[in-house]
């Protein structure tokens, strides 16, 4: 069962957990479960996703009641008329805010991006791994400016403070080491709030609580303190 944080008679809004994809994909072929058909059985109903997050990404994800409302929606995220915040986990001590102005390239074309971030807590933990008596990690607030495939993930590879979890852009050694103490394989990366206003006038703030893994995570690096 899909938890459902957002519905009216246009939009419906679910807080997708991490690993499920949003539909079908060339890229994903072993996938038995999609965010639009499992929401459609739910409700009873068919619904039109305005947006997408990475399979491995949790959080926030916005459907549409009709063809003419995920069109009216559609155009809001291309017109970066949508404020997106996302919470990530990542490698290391940041710095206490920065932009990430750093142009990405897909199937052949490479295009702006931009990603904002903040630093919300440090941690570190007592566990040795080559050269290091410890392990640093940020918790991070983060507001992307464009809509690149990967972006985040990508943007903070480029700064050498890849996101726990993720393959292929993370640190392998990071994350073997924490799929050996605790088992987790989850990507620490999660939609926290969608904010906007329809051209109706409506106000909408949509919020997801962090998922289970991230949780377990913050509140294992929590103790460290």
């Amino acid at each position: 069962m899909l938890e459902i944080i957002y519905e009216d008679e246009d939009l419906i809004a679910i807080n997708k957990p991490h690993g499920l994809l949003v539909h079908r994909s060339r890229l994903a072929m072993d996938a038995k479960e999609f965010a639009v058909q499992l929401l459609r059985d739910q409700i009873g109903k068919k619904v039109y996703p305005v947006h997408r997050l990475d399979r491995k990404t949790a959080g926030v994800l916005l459907f549409a009641t009709s063809k003419e409302i995920n069109a009216e929606i559609s155009t809001l995220f291309q017109n970066n008329e949508i404020s997106k915040t996302y919470q990530a986990i990542v490698r290391g001590w940041t710095d206490p805010e920065g932009t990430i102005d750093y142009a990405l390239s897909n199937e052949g074309k490479t295009k702006e991006a931009k990603t904002e971030y903040k630093l919300l807590e440090k941690y570190e933990l007592p566990w040795k791994q080559g050269k290091f008596e410890t392990a640093r990690y940020s918790l991070l607030e983060i507001k992307p400016f464009t809509g690149r495939f990967h972006q985040i993930r990508k943007h903070l590879k480029h700064i050498y403070h890849p996101i726990l979890g993720d393959r292929p852009h993370g640190c392998n050694k990071q994350n073997r080491l924490w799929k050996e103490k605790v088992g987790l394989s989850s990507m620490m990366l999660q939609a926290v709030n969608l904010n906007f206003t329809r051209k109706n006038g409506q106000v909408l703030n949509l919020i997801a609580e962090r998922s289970v893994d991230f949780s377990k995570t913050i509140e294992i690096l929590s103790k460290s303190r």
